[in-house]
């Protein structure tokens, strides 16, 4: 299978040339044990370098950035905690990338995870053959982790039932698992550079309450929606570019298309306009990931059905589905929006106007 044909690259993938470029300047660095790079180098392919041309990838707070490296450095997990959609699974792949060359070790918390995917199951095949042993024993991330000394990533791990959750305790104060089936030789010590990046939601159905001991294990850092509308502008236009890849070049980006976007998701999710109306803010998530999926699908609207072109009319189409998710009484709140901040813009802005005018049809 060729590159071309993988839907989604890993971040070791989609970066290797910059991952490669890093290590070849790390020389002089401080390196801890079992990390593939330095910290130094960590911190420059996530939050970009200039000089050394890699870009930056994580838009926000680059204190919240340096917290988790040092986090990652000792001996307590790093819990990465946030509303939906706030960039907590893209920080801890990089992370993973730049620290252990490897983002695949990844658990999915789910009300089905078992001990199992934490620890160990069986070949039961072989097991029947053979007994019990190393070559009939399968894996999780999590031994694979510990045997290779990488960083395993946990996502959504409040979603797991409490009782599986409490088995990542001895595992992360002992730094050992043990496999009772293979007698003397039934322990795995964890190798320099092991630790985990769990992430949670804030703001969720079906999630279970971390118990105090799994906490005290944990640094937490709470991964906060991009404030700052020239950031969250930025990092539209980065991802989209990069969710296009090739098509990127046939698309007409247009900067007040993006903008109409960035100031949409930036006035209902802060509950106030630019001019100072107060607005209801939707339950519905109006997170950044989201407004980057909406640019994607504009994009590739413009691109198979229009002028190839990102179109203001197809946005208005495209917040139905983000916006019509959970609570009826959002709609309520878009017409609000539409009725008395977009209808003024309307009449002295022409990307505001197509806006408008297509709304107007969804949003009665």
């Amino acid at each position: 299978m060729t590159q071309q044909q993988i839907i989604k690259q890993s971040a070791e993938q989609r970066f290797q040339e910059e991952l490669d470029i890093l290590s070849q300047n790390d020389g002089g660095a401080a390196k801890p044990l079992g990390w593939v790079r330095s910290p130094k180098a960590v911190r420059q392919f996530i939050l970009g370098n200039e000089q050394l041309k890699i870009s930056r990838k994580f838009f926000g707070d680059d204190a919240l950035v340096d917290r988790a490296i040092v986090t990652l450095l000792g001996k307590q997990g790093l819990m990465l905690v946030g509303e939906p959609g706030t960039a907590k699974s893209m920080l801890s792949e990089l992370l993973a990338a730049a620290i252990s060359d490897d983002s695949g070790l990844t658990i999915q918390g789910t009300a089905g995870t078992t001990e199992d995917h934490l620890k160990y199951s069986w070949n039961y095949a072989l097991l029947l053959a053979e007994g019990p042993n190393e070559k009939s024993l399968v894996p999780s991330p999590v031994y694979q982790a510990m045997q290779q000394g990488k960083i395993i990533r946990f996502e959504e791990i409040t979603r797991c039932p409490p009782e599986i959750q409490d088995v990542l305790v001895s595992l992360m104060s002992e730094k050992t698992m043990m496999i009772p089936e293979l007698g003397q030789q039934g322990r795995v010590y964890a190798k320099a550079g092991f630790n985990i990046i769990a992430t949670a939601n804030l703001r969720d159905r079906g999630v279970h309450e971390m118990s105090s001991a799994l906490k005290r294990r944990f640094n937490f850092e709470t991964v906060k929606p991009i404030a700052d509308a020239v950031f969250e502008r930025e990092l539209i236009f980065t991802q989209l570019q990069r969710e296009l890849g090739d098509l990127s070049a046939q698309v007409n980006i247009s900067e007040s298309v993006i903008d109409l976007l960035v100031t949409i998701f930036q006035e209902l999710r802060q509950g106030t306009t630019k001019d100072g109306t107060t607005l209801k803010t939707p339950d519905a998530v109006m997170s950044t990931a989201e407004a980057v999926n909406i640019a994607y699908a504009v994009a590739l609207e413009g691109y198979y059905l229009g002028d190839q072109s990102l179109n203001a009319a197809a946005i208005a189409k495209q917040l139905i589905g983000v916006v019509l998710k959970d609570n009826p009484d959002d709609a309520k709140r878009m017409r609000f929006y539409m009725d008395n901040v977009a209808r003024e813009r309307a009449k002295q802005d022409a990307t505001w106007k197509a806006f408008f005018d297509a709304g107007k049809t969804f949003w009665q």
